[in-house]
């Protein structure tokens, strides 16, 4: 567990204020007891550390008992706060700050939710966890405003989970600007994915769908084809179209085929919530 705060002293200095700023962001705070400002910016500092939970480290300097550390770096008043960043300050204010101007500057500084998002993502990918991996994607995409090497990373297990055309939509999003190397190996694959061919059984049911598109014993047949090589949009959407029509469809058997789907893909998957939804809205 990261470490929020800590006291500085000439022993740990080096260590807390140089060598850990390589590892995050050290928000330094020199203060003193007699400073009235001091103790107004101090509330606020430590409510940051604890909500921003180990992003930076606030690194508590009091200028009267420290006043070698203060004068290295150029301290001439109190209140003052830096940023150190790679070994070196970057940023900082003098006198105290109501609580959204500092958050303005760390905000600068500090990885946002989403970057956390992608982090978490990527490491769900490999370790093979693609459906969970899927979750996390999806939520950085969304609160990043669709960034494009998150759309990149989301494109690629939506691919990983057979999900094509998922796949392609996505990537028909990003911007010419925007389609650098991430762009082009996910688009790669997506190409490989979409020229790999279908069962034979699958083909003929699509084709014969094409020529009957109301016949719901092909669009059953279909969907379980669907279901069987991982299609799951598709099996859900013709599934869901069946129930529209009767909810109690084959006896119950295109209700539990959909249900069955929904279990495979498990509770979390953007697409078993969707369709989730959509059988709560027939039923009630």
């Amino acid at each position: 567990m990261q470490t929020y705060k800590v006291d500085i002293t000439e022993a740990n200095a080096k260590a807390q204020l140089i060598d850990e700023s390589f590892n995050r962001p050290v928000v330094v705070d020199f203060w003193a007891d007699w400073c009235g400002p001091c103790k107004s910016l101090m509330p606020i500092l430590d409510k940051l550390a604890e909500e921003y939970a180990g992003d930076f480290l606030l690194a508590k300097v009091n200028a009267d008992e420290q006043g070698m550390i203060a004068a290295q770096f150029g301290v001439r008043s109190l209140p003052t706060v830096m940023i150190i960043k790679d070994g070196r300050p970057i940023d900082g204010f003098v006198g105290a700050q109501p609580e959204t101007e500092v958050r303005k500057l760390l905000d600068k500084y500090l990885p946002k939710p989403w970057d956390k998002q992608l982090a978490e993502g990527l490491r769900l990918q490999d370790e093979g966890d693609n459906a969970s991996a899927l979750v996390a994607l999806k939520e950085a995409y969304a609160s990043s405003n669709q960034r494009a090497d998150i759309a990149c990373a989301l494109a690629e297990t939506y691919i990983a989970l057979n999900r094509v055309a998922e796949a392609a939509e996505i990537l028909g999003k990003i911007r010419l600007a925007d389609q650098g190397p991430d762009y082009q190996q996910a688009k790669a694959k997506l190409e490989l994915a979409q020229n790999a061919q279908k069962a034979p059984e699958i083909h003929a049911l699509e084709r014969q769908l094409e020529a009957e598109p109301e016949n719901p014993d092909v669009k059953f047949q279909l969907a379980i084809q669907y279901s069987q090589h991982n299609y799951h949009k598709e099996a859900l959407e013709l599934l869901y179209q069946l129930l529209q029509k009767n909810i109690g469809a084959r006896d119950g058997e295109v209700r539990k085929i959909f249900t069955d789907v929904l279990a495979v893909l498990g509770k979390k998957d953007p697409l078993a919530v969707e369709y989730q939804r959509k059988l709560y809205s027939l039923l009630y």
